[in-house]
């Protein structure tokens, strides 16, 4: 089993941070893939599903998420339903410490093949997957630190209240 893990402290609120985490559009902006089945749009959930679809390596890819643990705003989990992996699942965890919001992300996979679907995994995917990680990573704090997040996140009196008491 591989494990990548990575995290990111945030000058924002969690639930703004959470929000933006699960919204399909931005996490479509890293993964450099799309959905086509499933949930396509929006927030994810608990029990979504979504299908993603792209090509990576020169090959055409397919990638179920499904979202098995969801604790709105400080954990969710997505696992591979099917796809190119043997095992996949990504866990995803917030925190607020010292005025800031930490965003923990680890990661689990394996691959079928053997040892050559071993040497693989270490020497192209755990890379790849790494940079995806740090990519996405980045590109949320940049959007949950400035009003850029207005245009990922629905107008909701939940997110209002929450940021409300927050910034308090």
């Amino acid at each position: 089993m591989f494990t990548i893990s990575d995290s990111v402290h945030i000058n924002a609120p969690i639930e703004r941070c959470f929000l933006l985490s699960t919204n399909i559009e931005l996490v479509g902006r890293t993964l450099g893939m799309k959905p086509i089945e499933g949930k396509t749009s929006g927030l994810i959930e608990d029990g979504d599903r979504l299908l993603w679809a792209g090509w990576k390596f020169g090959f055409p890819q397919m990638h179920e998420s499904l979202i098995t643990k969801y604790e709105r705003p400080t954990f969710f989990q997505d696992t591979m339903g099917r796809g190119r992996f043997r095992r996949f699942q990504h866990d995803h965890h917030l925190y607020f410490m010292d005025g800031r919001t930490v965003l923990n992300d680890k990661l689990r996979f394996t691959m079928p093949f053997g040892w050559l679907g071993g040497l693989v995994a270490r020497f192209v995917l755990v890379p790849h997957i790494s940079r995806l990680l740090r990519k996405r990573m980045r590109l949320l704090k940049r959007v949950a630190e400035s009003n850029e997040w207005r245009q990922y996140l629905p107008e909701t009196t939940n997110l209002k209240n929450s940021e409300k008491s927050a910034s308090r």
